[in-house]
Order: structure tokens, then C-alpha cells, then sequence
């Protein structure tokens, strides 16, 4: 019996395999990862572990024991070189493995700088593996100066850790402003505001047009004719899906490997779930970037592996740390109109609320649980609420459920 092969050992190929063995497969099952530690959360990497308030061990998502303990062959580093769709073999290091189902859990990687304008100078980071933030911690030394490219959430987060280890940073924005893909100008406003409050250079409207230095970076100079000194380089320009295996084995891509609404691909044999796998939902295709999607994709995943034959209908939500603030996000906001501020309890706390043609879409919360908590509940069970509600200050949200 070949068994049930799983590629990528992040979030999703922890959760699929678990999931699993939970729900009875007792045949061979093998996760494969291309670093060499056992499957870890990201979130932390990037914070409490950069800033040492979190051990190697803590970030496993579960000891290693776990692994042999259920039966799960875990290969770490260990990269796939190919996939066989007809004869059903996963390449690997110049060994096939066969497999009866196979599911890509293969993630996303960070967008780089192109070597041309010096992306390939010692000093310059991305943020995603444990192995990139091991290599950025000897350069955030206190009193550095650090240019951090790109204010989307990545950016935004980078800096503010790079601010709690002492570190002078200068972020830019090519578009007009910060988070401009991905919220609302009264989000942006909120977060400028507040990264501006903690000393951060926060330039919009102005990109990177080379990075300087001989060997190691040294400056930069930005497209509006600024040169400025830098000693270290965080990139936060996004992320693509990682399609490469999927796409030299002919599956389809569609921003993403191409599932359908149960997590297969277009082989029947062979299923993809995470930051990797586009999938249809409420009339449109989606891929969703966050821990919670990868955890829930790959569990249903499982299950219809083994038969459930259950569509996946997620539920939104995302979350973002930055100094003492939580950004709690439920929805998604994409076609809205009209945007609704609503004043929190305390001076630090606000939530904007997304809609379009009256229906609520999405919710922004900043340290103001409770409106996320309202606002998530509406929004998955498809119902709206009064805007002009929402504004006052006096309306109990609680109100707004029943």
C-alpha cells in the first residue's frame, strides 16, 4: 500500500496530517519538509521569537515525538524535485515515492528584491522561514539604521519589531499609501499614525530604486532622488504562492494550484490546501494567506481524502500585531463602498466596518475585541447591521445580535 504523501510541513501539512490520523487513516503516511525542523507557527518568528521572548522548542506545533508517536513519517530537509502524475511518485533525492493520494501543502515565498537594483547584497532579508529570521537577528542590533521596503502587513510588522530592538527604520511605500491593497484609507491613517508615534520614517509615494554597497549594503537611493545609509534591508513586497512542482506536474494554476470547492486539484488524485491552493467561494476564486485558513483548509482536506465529501465555505479572519496594538480582521472587504468608524472603549481602540450597498463585509478592529467578536459572528451568519448604529457610540454592540 502506497499511502497518502503530503508536501510542505508548515501549518497546513501539520494540520492535514493530524487530521488524518484523528480521523482514522491507518495507512502509510509520509509529511515532507524542505527545512530541518519539524513543522513551527510563523507569527511568532518575526516577534516574540526575534525578540527572544519565545524558544525554538515553544514554536513546534507539536513535539517531535508526535510524529513517530502516530505512525507519520516526517522527512525534513528534504526538498521534492518532481512529481508523476501518471505513475503516482513523488521524486525525491533520486528516490520515488509512491503514493495512492498526494497533497501539496507547499506554501508561499517571500517576494525578493531583484539582484539588479541589490537584492543580493549580505544585509538584505525577507521574512518567512526560521532560517531568515536567524540570519536577520545579528543585523538588528541597536542603533542600526534599517530600511524596511514595502507597507503591507509584512512591512508594517517588521518595523515595529525592528523599533523594539532599538533600531532606527525608515520604511517606504511606492503606492500613495501603507496597507493600500488590503484596507481602507482610515486603517492606513490608524497605522501611520501610530508607527510615526514610535519614530519610524514612514515615506508613501516613494519606492527603492537600488540598494548600495560593495558586497554588503550600505545605502539606498529612493526613487524620489533620496540617498539614504543603511545598514540592514527588510523586504516586505509580498508573497506568491509556491506552484512550481504543481505546475512542471501539469496541474492548473490559477493564482494559486487551482482546487476545487473540496480541495481537489485538477488531478483527481492529488489535493492542495493552505497559502498555496486557489479555491472557489461565493462566486469567485479566492486564495487566502493566513494561519486559520491553512488549519481549516487542510483539515477539511483530510477528511475528503477519506471520503467526506464536505465543500469548504471558511470563515474570514486574519489578526496583525504591531506594538501594543491587535488588529483583528473578519471578512473580507474587497467591492466595498462605504466605511463606518466606530469609536472604542479606550483611546487606542477603534474599529472601521466595510460595506457594500448596505450588507456588511468586513470588520477592521483595533484593540476592540468586542466589535471584532460582533462583527465576525454577523458576518458568518450572513447578516448586516445598521450603519448608523454602528457609528453611535451609545449602541450596545451586543445589541446589534439579536
Amino acid at each position: 500500500m502506497s499511502g497518502i504523501v503530503v508536501v510542505g510541513a508548515g501549518q497546513a501539512g501539520a494540520a492535514l496530517v493530524a487530521k488524518l490520523r484523528a480521523e482514522g487513516f491507518a495507512g502509510p503516511l509520509t509529511l515532507i519538509g524542505e527545512e530541518p525542523v519539524p513543522p513551527y507557527q510563523r507569527p511568532p518568528l518575526s516577534k516574540k521569537y526575534l525578540l527572544k521572548e519565545m524558544d525554538l522548542e515553544r514554536l513546534f506545533l507539536r513535539p517531535e515525538s508526535f510524529y513517530a508517536e502516530n505512525g507519520i513519517t516526517l522527512k525534513t530537509d528534504c526538498r521534492v524535485d518532481a512529481i508523476d502524475p501518471t505513475e503516482r511518485v513523488v521524486w525525491t533525492g533520486g528516490q520515488a515515492l509512491h503514493y495512492d493520494q498526494l497533497a501539496l501543502t507547499t506554501g508561499s515565498v517571500p517576494r525578493p528584491l531583484p539582484a539588479a537594483v541589490g537584492g543580493d547584497l549580505a544585509g538584505v532579508h525577507v521574512v518567512r522561514t526560521l532560517r531568515d529570521v536567524d540570519r536577520m537577528e545579528p543585523d538588528l542590533k541597536p542603533g542600526a539604521r534599517a530600511l524596511v521596503v514595502g507597507g503591507g502587513y509584512i512591512g508594517l510588522e517588521a518595523a515595529a519589531v525592528a523599533c523594539k530592538l532599538g533600531v532606527q527604520v525608515t520604511l517606504v511605500e511606492m503606492a500613495g499609501r501603507i496597507l493600500n491593497r488590503v484596507a481602507a484609507p482610515e486603517t492606513s491613517d490608524y497605522f501611520r499614525n501610530l508607527h510615526r508615534a514610535h519614530g519610524v520614517d514612514l515615506r508613501e509615494g516613494v519606492g527603492l530604486e537600488r540598494l548600495t554597497g560593495t558586497g554588503r549594503v550600505s545605502g539606498a537611493r529612493l526613487t524620489d532622488g533620496t540617498d539614504l545609509p543603511v545598514d540592514v534591508v527588510i523586504v516586505g513586497i509580498g508573497i506568491a504562492p509556491a506552484t512550481d512542482l504543481a505546475e512542471a506536474a501539469g496541474l492548473r494554476l490559477d493564482n494559486g494550484i487551482a482546487v476545487d470547492a473540496q480541495g481537489r486539484t485538477s488531478d483527481p488524485q492529488i489535493w492542495a490546501a493552505g497559502d498555496c491552493a486557489s479555491f472557489p467561494w461565493r462566486g469567485r476564486r479566492i486564495r487566502l494567506e493566513s494561519v486559520q485558513n491553512a488549519i481549516d483548509q487542510a483539515e477539511l482536506v483530510a477528511g475528503n481524502m477519506l471520503g467526506a465529501d464536505v465543500l469548504y465555505d471558511p470563515k474570514v479572519w486574519f489578526w496583525s500585531d504591531q506594538y501594543d496594538v491587535k488588529l483583528q480582521i473578519a471578512g473580507l472587504n474587497t467591492g466595498y463602498d462605504t466605511v463606518v468608524v466606530r469609536p472604542g472603549g479606550r483611546e487606542s481602540s477603534v474599529s472601521h466596518w466595510y460595506y457594500a450597498e448596505g450588507a456588511l463585509l468586513a470588520v477592521d478592529s483595533m484593540n476592540d475585541p468586542r466589535a471584532y467578536m460582533v462583527g465576525k459572528r454577523l458576518i458568518d451568519a450572513g447578516q448586516t447591521a445598521d450603519p448608523a448604529a454602528v457609528a453611535d457610540p451609545n449602541t450596545d454592540l451586543k445589541a446589534l445580535l439579536a
